[in-house]
């Protein structure tokens, strides 16, 4: 297939329809979401939470949450756990494992990833339209760059200009993601600490 880059060892591709057209030919598959829900499940990871992604925003969720014994992700202006990285940071001890990416654990991500197999695809998320079609999101390309500078092996296209990408922008990455439009929207409704946790990356 033209699209699924399998003559290379690293690939990246945007999206839902990326993870369908890469991950049936990959040793590992890494969802980079920056703005925000990446950078949230690091922190509540490293805090020893274990994190469920759910799809749909209905009544659905909670019931699956009980199933799981587990708690529904408040909205951000409820107060409680949400996908506000910061109201991660006093969650309980706990055990957990996760395999999405951000800027705060790439590196440890890639170390993992490279334990696992020798072909790696990388899906930045993006964010929606109104109108539910994916909008490109520059956040998280430049994450996924990051992560994939870390890999040994032969790039695609797709994955040098992730690469690229994050080359550009890795000496003022807190300027490049508040001054996107996922950045400005989190400005605008009172997130910027969201931007913080986004931008910081790990040494």
């Amino acid at each position: 297939m033209h699209y699924d880059q399998a003559e290379y060892d690293l690939r990246c591709e945007w999206g839902l329809a990326g993870v369908q057209v890469l991950a049936p030919n990959n040793d590992v598959l890494v969802v980079v979401d920056v703005l925000v829900f990446s950078t949230a499940v690091d922190i509540a990871v490293a805090h020893g939470a274990a994190v469920l992604p759910y799809r749909w925003r209905d009544s659905s969720a909670a019931a699956f949450a009980k199933s799981k014994g587990a708690l529904v992700a408040s909205p951000r202006s409820a107060g409680g756990y949400s996908l506000s990285p910061p109201s991660l940071q006093s969650i309980p001890a706990g055990a957990a494992a996760t395999f999405t990416a951000c800027l705060r654990n790439c590196r440890a991500v890639a170390a993992h990833a490279r334990a696992r197999g020798s072909r790696i695809a990388v899906i930045p998320a993006g964010e929606q339209w109104g109108d539910g079609a994916l909008r490109p999101a520059i956040e998280d390309p430049i994450s996924a760059g990051a992560g994939l500078a870390s890999f040994p092996g032969r790039p695609s296209p797709e994955a040098q200009t992730a690469v690229a990408a994050f080359g550009r922008f890795q000496h003022n990455l807190h300027d490049a993601l508040v001054r996107g439009t996922s950045g400005k929207e989190l400005v605008g409704r009172g997130f910027a600490c969201d931007v913080e946790a986004g931008a910081a990356m790990t040494a």
